[in-house]
C-alpha cells in the first residue's frame, strides 16, 4: 500500500497532511484484505516511514489481533533532519507553507544503497518521489517518531527488524532501542555492518530477502 501523496496513491506528490490518515488508511485496507482472504494467517511489511506508520497501527489493540507478524526494515523511529534548527521551527512553517519544499533536503543528497546501478534504476521509476521533503511531511514524520519513542513498549506484536549501520536516513541505534524497548515475546533484530538506508536496494539484497521469507515462513504455521 503506498500511502497518500506516495507512489500511485492519490494527492501532491511527497505531500501528506497527517501521518496519522496513512495510519488510518493502513488499518482499513488490513480490514479489506482479510475480509478478502479469510483464514490466511496475515504479516506486514514496511521500510523507512511505512515502517513507521505499521508501527503506530500495531500500537492499537484492534489491529494487532488481526495481524501474525511484522517485518520492518530501516523503520523511522527516529531520523536525522537536514539541520537541528528544522525540529524546532518545523511546527510553525508547516502551519504557514505546508506544501513548500525544503531545498536544502533532496533525497537524491543522501546516499542510500552501495549499488549505483539499483538507485539509478529506482530514481528513474516516476512513482518514486525525489524531490525535496515538503515542510508538513517532514513535521509530521518528525511527529511521528516522536511518539513512536515514547510507546515502545505498547508493542506486543512478533515482528522483525533489519537495520544497516551506515544508514544516515533512519538511526539504527533507533532501531535497538525498539528491539530492546518493545514488550513483544517474539522479536529479532538484524544488523547489517556498513549497509545503507535502502536494505532491499543493497547488492545483498538477496541474502536480506531471504532471511526475511525464513522469518515469515518460520511463524506462518505457529
Amino acid at each position: 500500500m503506498d500511502w497518500i501523496g506516495h507512489g500511485g496513491s492519490d494527492g501532491l506528490h511527497g505531500y501528506v497532511h497527517s501521518l496519522d490518515d496513512a495510519v488510518n488508511d493502513l488499518k482499513e485496507f488490513l480490514d479489506k484484505v482479510l475480509m478478502e482472504n479469510p483464514g490466511l494467517p496475515c504479516f506486514c511489511f514496511g521500510h523507512s516511514t511505512g515502517a513507521a506508520i505499521i508501527l503506530k497501527a500495531m500500537m492499537d489493540p484492534r489491529t494487532e489481533n488481526l495481524v501474525k507478524g511484522v517485518v520492518l526494515t530501516s523503520p523511522a523511529v527516529r531520523v536525522q533532519p537536514s539541520h537541528p534548527i528544522f525540529v524546532v521551527i518545523a511546527p510553525i512553517i508547516s502551519f504557514l507553507l505546508p506544501k513548500y519544499q525544503l531545498s536544502g533536503a533532496n533525497r537524491r543528497g543522501i546516499p542510500v544503497s552501495r549499488d549505483e546501478k539499483a538507485l539509478a534504476a529506482k530514481y528513474s521509476d516516476p512513482l518514486v518521489y525525489t524531490g525535496a521533503i515538503r515542510v508538513r511531511t517532514g513535521a509530521e514524520i518528525l511527529r511521528m517518531t516522536s511518539y513512536l519513542q515514547q510507546n515502545l513498549s505498547r508493542l506486543t506484536i512478533p515482528f522483525m527488524v533489519l537495520h544497516g549501520t551506515a544508514d544516515t536516513v533512519t538511526d539504527p541505534e533507533a532501531s535497538k532501542k525498539l528491539y530492546e524497548e518493545a514488550s513483544s515475546n517474539d522479536k529479532s533484530i538484524k544488523l547489517y555492518e556498513g549497509y545503507l538506508h535502502d536494505l532491499l536496494f543493497e547488492p545483498e539484497w538477496e541474502t536480506i530477502v531471504k532471511e526475511i521469507i525464513y522469518w515469515l515462513n518460520s511463524r506462518v504455521n505457529v
